[in-house]
């Protein structure tokens, strides 16, 4: 590879925690050092950009972390970088470090950060998606949203052992913020009655309906797995309403919560985030900035940070007609 164009570089954790981000962190510092390159790691996202909270970094400063979940340089979502004053502070220090080039692992917020901060200072920036929500475009996974998959379907199919003692139907809300990937791949993975989510234009009719059908055919428990962000409405409301509809159901409502964030991550999200890392450091060394890294069809692709955050994945229509028909 021929020479680099940076020299000197940091690499910060922002926004929502995500199973992953510290196999990300390690390939970054791992990959930098391999190539000669310093290497500093910013603690609590832009506000240690802004608070000169940097950490000289090498390869023993990331042992053991692979298998970790959360973040080891801890996360915030930073109300002073917003402001111009912020940013002219954690430019100053970026400067003050000799830092030519920002690694930022986050979602849609810590990209539109980084893209300013391009913008206004020129410093280099490339983004490593790190988010549960998989709401990302650009790339075909997020980092940890293979691990929260995996911990709702596990914690759905715990809930269906007591549904089926029971005969109760069970509405589960999973995360997900505005994307309904999460639900969409637990709810056909536990093989749920039906699945809400803000990608559909749901109602509650057609909900009725799905419990009628399932009536017929003698199902005494069912799941419904719910995407926090659906807009028919909150769980709560859509089991009182389902309750006044069909009074004899035992309805119980579970929302999943900050479970499916933390954890050990999956072997998938180990190696999307060392390959996201690593590409990182090559795009910087090779004069990219303003794009995010990505895997696209097994490959790395670099995609501008403007594209992923104004467009977002789109839900897989099949899997929609797929659950439907295995769902009776």
């Amino acid at each position: 590879m021929k020479e680099s164009a940076v020299k000197k570089i940091a690499v910060l954790t922002s926004g929502g925690d995500s199973p992953g981000m510290n196999a990300a962190l390690r390939a970054v510092v791992r990959t930098a050092n391999y190539y000669n390159i310093e290497c500093y790691g910013v603690r609590e996202g832009y506000n240690g950009l802004i608070n000169d909270d940097f950490l000289k970094m090498g390869p023993r400063s990331v042992k053991n972390i692979i298998n970790q979940g959360g973040t080891i340089l801890k996360s915030a979502r930073s109300a002073e970088f917003r402001t111009p004053e912020g940013r002219q502070k954690a430019y100053d220090n970026c400067v003050k470090h000799g830092v030519d080039a920002l690694v930022c692992i986050g979602g849609d917020g810590t990209f539109t950060g980084a893209k300013i901060f391009n913008e206004e200072f020129g410093i280099r920036v490339i983004g490593v998606p790190g988010t549960i929500d998989n709401d990302i475009f650009g790339t075909d996974n997020t980092i940890g949203y293979d691990t929260a998959l995996n911990t709702a379907m596990e914690a759905i199919d715990k809930i269906r052992d007591t549904a089926t003692s029971h005969n109760r139907v069970f509405f589960v809300e999973v995360m997900g913020r505005d994307a309904g990937f999460i639900a969409l791949n637990s709810g056909l993975a536990t093989g749920a009655l039906d699945i809400l989510i803000p990608e559909r234009k749901d109602s509650m009719s057609d909900l009725f309906s799905t419990f009628r059908k399932a009536e017929k055919t003698g199902k005494a428990s069912s799941i419904v797995v719910v995407a926090e962000g659906e807009k028919l409405g909150n769980i709560y409301e859509l089991a009182k309403q389902t309750k006044e509809e069909f009074p004899d159901y035992d309805i119980r409502v579970t929302i999943l919560g900050h479970i499916q964030r933390g954890g050990s991550p999956s072997c998938a999200d180990r190696v999307l985030a060392s390959r996201l890392g690593y590409g990182a450091v090559v795009g910087l060394m090779e004069g990219k900035t303003n794009v995010m890294a990505g895997m696209r069809s097994n490959d790395l692709v670099y995609t501008s940070i403007e594209e992923a955050i104004k467009k977002h994945n789109e839900i897989n229509k099949d899997l929609l007609l797929i659950s439907e028909i295995l769902a009776i």
